[in-house]
């Protein structure tokens, strides 16, 4: 049996008791990565010498009666977009293949005073553009489940890593379902918090109105505590809310009686596939047992979705790129004739397909005589979009549906139609126009491939979708099943 596969209070109690050290866990982590890494690839740099000399520091304080962090001597691994000072942070793309950060982002630093241990940096989609980590311009990281499958995206790494027990939960990033998509694919916990909750300074920004980072665990008990750990008013961000933080621990209260829930009729009509339904209504059909009402209710803008947010987010990413120009940091084109010619070669050679397949659309929405005709009116749908979760939200509690339409697909099997691949996130995107939470939880298996259910709360709602994600999960064992690598 694994360490990773105690509850978190559970290794606390061995800590304290001296049955186990933290350096027992970060070898835990490291033996695991030897063993299975070379199958999955989620990791693009381990920090093993950084981990090891904080896990003997932190075994010193297994003597002492200070207190200890919340997340005290757990492994965790940090996707690739989020800033390490000291550790390479390449977003998968060669454009930042040299890029030595100076600071910590601020989830880096919270989870530095919570006292986790960082193993390394977690595999992705180039600058998070793309659902199935192919789009990496180093390795394609596979799903645990089944490895001739991919884990999802952009966060397949960091996805990977926890189903494969490689640490013991971690951090990614979610701009249209990044968290949630893989954590469906890859049978754990994926959780997007409200936009705001979380701050984003050191974030790379893809679409800066969309992104947030959230944590990827086995479990809800654990993601609440990483949730409570990284979540709060952060000044270096102007875009983090300024709120009281709840406790979310005390939440997963386990009761559900009289809960509202809205069921939208456009996340189970066509294109969900039929295995994914049966496991979503059967999930509902528990949490009916357990006293909570269930309603069909219409989204109506739905459909309008990912069109909008293809616009939306990568007219963001055409701003946001531009400060990668071969002039400031990441790689620069050798021998350019100008400064134009540096620029184009730069980001020639630095920018993979997917990465410049959307800075184009981005800039062409963005350009004189589109932008009213696309950006602006994107805006506007994406207000619609908000709006019908307000009035779904005036009488329920909590909408619930399927994460994805399907299980995960085979790699290579739509790395070359993108429209295809875009759909992957019809179910996800949503939420992020909207900016309010949402989580994904293990709820079934088709073909030995994992099936998440997605809850969807109003914003700021945190502690309404982990009470009713930790309730469905005390009356189910999906969460407690393990990929056999």
């Amino acid at each position: 049996m694994s360490l990773f596969d105690l509850k978190l209070q559970e290794i606390h109690t061995q800590l304290k008791a001296k049955q186990i050290t933290v350096s027992d866990l970060v070898n835990e982590s490291y033996t695991r990565i030897g063993q299975v890494d070379g199958k999955v690839k989620a990791f693009l740099k381990l920090d093993e010498e950084n981990a090891r000399t904080t896990a003997a520091t932190l075994d010193e304080q297994l003597d002492k009666s200070e207190s200890r962090g919340l997340l005290f001597g757990l492994p965790i691994g940090i996707k690739d977009n989020i800033v390490t000072e000291g550790v390479t942070t390449t977003c998968a793309s060669q454009f930042l293949r040299n890029f030595n950060p100076v600071y910590d982002a601020t989830v880096v630093s919270k989870l530095k005073d919570a006292q986790a241990v960082s193993i390394g940096k977690l595999n992705m989609d180039e600058f998070a553009m793309g659902g199935s980590n192919e789009n990496s311009s180093f390795q394609i990281t596979y799903n645990p489940w089944n490895t001739e499958y991919v884990p999802g995206g952009s966060s397949g790494g960091s996805a990977a890593a926890v189903a494969a027990g490689e640490v013991y939960f971690s951090l990614g990033s979610d701009t249209g379902g990044s968290i949630r998509q893989p954590a469906a694919y890859c049978g754990i916990v994926g959780l997007k918090p409200t936009y705001g909750l979380v701050s984003r300074f050191g974030l790379v920004a893809f679409a800066s109105s969309l992104d947030q980072i959230g944590p990827l665990t086995k479990n809800v008990e654990d993601s609440a505590y990483l949730l409570q750990t990284i979540a709060g008013h952060d000044p270096k961000d102007s875009t983090s809310a300024n709120v009281d933080i709840p406790d979310y621990i005390s939440a997963l209260s386990g009761d559900v009686k009289g809960l509202r829930i809205a069921l939208p009729k456009e996340y189970m009509g066509e294109g969900i596939d039929p295995a994914v339904r049966e496991s979503v209504l059967s999930a509902l059909k528990v949490l009916e047992s357990l006293g909570a009402v269930v309603e069909e209710v219409s989204l109506p803008h739905s459909e309008y979705a990912v069109a909008t947010y293809y616009l939306l987010a990568s007219s963001e990413a055409s701003s946001n790129l531009a400060r990668f120009d071969g002039v400031r940091y990441g790689v620069r084109a050798d021998n350019p004739k100008n400064l134009l010619d540096l620029y184009h070669r730069s980001r020639s050679e630095g920018f993979g397909p997917e990465v410049k397949r959307r800075i184009m659309l981005g800039t062409y929405a963005l350009s004189s005589g589109y932008y009213d005709a696309y950006y602006l009116k994107a805006q506007k749908v994406r207000t619609l979009i908000k709006q019908d979760f307000d009035n779904v939200f005036e009488n329920y509690d909590v909408v619930i549906g399927p994460t994805a339409p399907t299980t995960a697909f085979k790699v290579g099997s739509q790395v070359n139609d993108p429209l295809t691949m875009y759909l992957n996130d019809i179910l996800t995107i949503p939420v992020n126009l909207a900016g309010v939470p949402a989580i994904s939880v293990p709820c079934g298996f088709a073909d030995g491939l994992p099936i998440g259910l997605q809850i969807i709360g109003k914003a700021l709602s945190e502690a309404t979708i982990l009470r009713v994600a930790h309730t469905f999960e005390q009356h189910t064992d999906f969460h407690k099943q393990r990929p056999q690598l």
